[in-house]
């Protein structure tokens, strides 16, 4: 199984950048899908998560309203589109599957990870 994240990069704080996670190797439209991040001397936390159909999101309450989680299982790829960004969000942004529902927002749940791709935000 392989999830590859790619899209991060340098933007000046009000930008606005869309990462994307290829997934092979598993029947993605089986999967819920997360994305979590973590910064230089931090805990990966929780960003967003959307269940297997799509039908359900989940976000942290610091980017609710600011980022967008979306999927599209004919190219079994999860997005974030990430907009009115902040310095604070600075940081490596993981991409991660897992089959069962439920606890999205938990990290151990997850059965596969992304190697993650860096975000950085100037002021």
């Amino acid at each position: 199984v392989q999830l590859q994240a790619s899209g991060g990069g340098l933007v000046q704080a009000g930008g606005s950048l869309r990462l994307s996670c290829a997934a092979s190797g598993l029947t993605f439209r089986l999967y819920n899908m997360g994305w979590f991040r973590q910064a230089p001397g931090k805990e990966r936390e929780f960003v967003a998560a959307m269940s297997r159909s799509g039908g359900s999101t989940y976000y942290a309450d610091s980017v609710k309203g600011r980022f967008k989680i979306s999927r599209d299982n004919a190219k079994n790829t999860v997005y974030l589109q990430m907009n009115s960004l902040k310095p604070e969000d600075t940081a490596v942004y993981y991409c991660a599957a897992k089959y069962l529902s439920g606890s999205y927002s938990s990290v151990t749940p997850y059965d596969y990870w992304g190697q993650g791709t860096l975000v950085t935000v100037s002021s």
